[in-house]
């Protein structure tokens, strides 16, 4: 069968430990032998990060605002203790956060149904995505340990140089003090962003947050978004017959587990990073999670929501075993594909990424599956396979797909 061509690139950006080694074989085992790759690749390495002092995650940004569509892996973030396990110099910032930034973009994370697996919460039958504001809050925030008897003050000067100054704690006792920020810009991005996935997917939107104790800061996102929806929106969500509602967070909690799923539900940064492990967590698993990255200029950065997945890693340099699910790593590359397809008119780019969707998900409901998932399963015999041996399942079913 001749590898079906890709006419303009992607940008891949390679990660780190075990999702690194997954995302190999993924490549070389399902995507290789089907497709003619056509890829601009970054390494996001740790070590790479560290030796080009993270120009290489604003180099991956820049080549996303010129390519349009990435697919991402898993990259450490991080922390002391990996800073000594590595070495570091410094504490690089989280390169999901850096490109978020860069790019102004929202993240929409939405479970991959698969039939033999039911949600823990049992009246939720379709999909929930959660929309994730990717700038300020604790992530851009700026904090201080206080020792002792201290005062703490929020301090905002004007261009005049006047300024403004109200207490924040007479500090009597050692404690912390935190500063956070957002910008009308930022938000009334996200919100446009939000307001166009609804729309393109024909769903509700509901936004959350806590106005009633935040009556500055999470009302400045209420208003906004409903200021944007009355003057761009309305119309559109009457026509299609879709919904906007906001509610406070608490309440947005109770309604959700209630609900049968099925709409787009959009939380500011810290809220958004929460929820979208409780959903994925809720639907079977964060390794069957899709996120997409989504920038006002049409930037699209496809990726998996879990992370290098430290605890398989060590395990495989001891053994060599590899006994991870990779559907949602699969899933990043598939809708990296798919909107490179519908980008330029490349129909056999699109059925491939599809089918490979399918065999993924037929895989496991023909029982064949690495043994996190086992779990998720009640009353089917299984076959409990290593990561490679799926991957190889999948190929033999995806194959039989494209030959029929």
């Amino acid at each position: 069968m001749d590898r079906i061509k890709m006419t303009a690139p992607i940008v891949e950006i390679d990660g780190d430990e075990m999702a690194r080694v997954v995302w190999k074989m993924i490549r070389e085992e399902l995507l290789l032998p089907f497709v003619d790759l056509n890829t601009e690749y970054y390494d996001l390495s740790i070590m790479n990060r560290e030796r080009t002092c993270d120009q290489i995650t604003i180099d991956a940004g820049q080549a996303l605002i010129r390519h349009k569509i990435g697919v991402k892996c898993s990259t450490v973030t991080p922390t002391v203790q990996r800073m000594r396990e590595y070495p570091l110099s410094r504490m690089w910032k989280s390169p999901n956060g850096t490109i978020r930034a860069l790019l102004d973009g929202t993240v929409f994370r939405k479970p991959i149904l698969i039939g033999c697996i039911q949600p823990l919460v049992r009246n939720w039958k379709k999909p929930i995505t959660v929309a994730r504001h990717a700038f300020g809050d604790i992530y851009h925030g700026t904090e201080w340990r206080i020792t002792g008897v201290e005062k703490a003050e929020l301090v905002l000067t004007d261009r005049q140089g006047q300024t403004v100054r109200r207490t924040i704690r007479d500090f009597d006792d050692p404690g912390m003090v935190q500063c956070i920020f957002n910008e009308d810009r930022s938000i009334a991005s996200f919100a446009h962003a939000c307001f166009q996935y609804a729309i393109a997917s024909e769903q509700d939107l509901l936004f959350s947050a806590k106005d009633t104790i935040s009556k500055t800061y999470d009302a400045g996102f209420r208003d906004l978004f409903q200021s944007i929806y009355e003057t761009f929106y309305r119309e559109e969500f009457l026509r299609l017959g879709i919904s906007y509602v906001y509610r406070m967070i608490d309440d947005a909690v109770a309604k959700t587990v209630q609900s049968e799923g099925g709409f787009i539900w959009a939380l500011k940064n810290y809220d958004g990073d929460v929820m979208s492990d409780l959903v994925a967590g809720a639907f079977g698993s964060p390794a069957l999670m899709t996120s997409v990255l989504c920038s006002p200029n049409g930037e699209y950065l496809f990726e998996s929501a879990h992370g290098t997945v430290k605890r398989h890693y060590n395990q495989y340099l001891k053994t060599g075993e590899i006994r991870i699910n990779p559907i949602a790593m699969v899933f990043s590359w598939t809708g990296a594909l798919k909107k490179r397809g519908t980008a330029d008119g490349n129909p056999k780019l699109i059925d491939f990424s599809r089918m490979l969707e399918e065999s993924c998900i037929e895989t496991v409901n023909n029982g064949i599956m690495t043994a996190d998932l086992a779990n998720l399963i009640e009353g089917k015999m299984l076959s409990l396979v290593s990561t490679g041996e799926y991957i190889r399942a999948v190929y033999n079913c995806l194959n039989q797909k494209l030959t029929r």
